[in-house]
């Protein structure tokens, strides 16, 4: 089982790598920087809050892994 650190920085990673993807994918959709950035901030915090969660659930459960 991993640590709630652990689980931490690895969602704060995930969700920056997928803030600046979002912010791209915003701003050639939208064509403006604050729309652009404003989408992939809400979707940035939905996202990290979803994994976090999903992370913790996954590290109580037993099945699957080997003594």
């Amino acid at each position: 089982m991993e640590t709630r650190e652990r689980t931490i920085v690895k969602g704060v990673v995930w969700i920056f790598m997928g803030l600046v993807v979002m912010s791209l994918v915003g701003l050639l959709f939208t064509g403006s920087v604050a729309v652009g950035g404003t989408m992939a901030l809400v979707n940035s915090a939905i996202g990290f809050v979803n994994y976090v969660l999903y992370e913790r659930f996954w590290a109580g459960v037993r099945w699957g892994r080997r003594a």
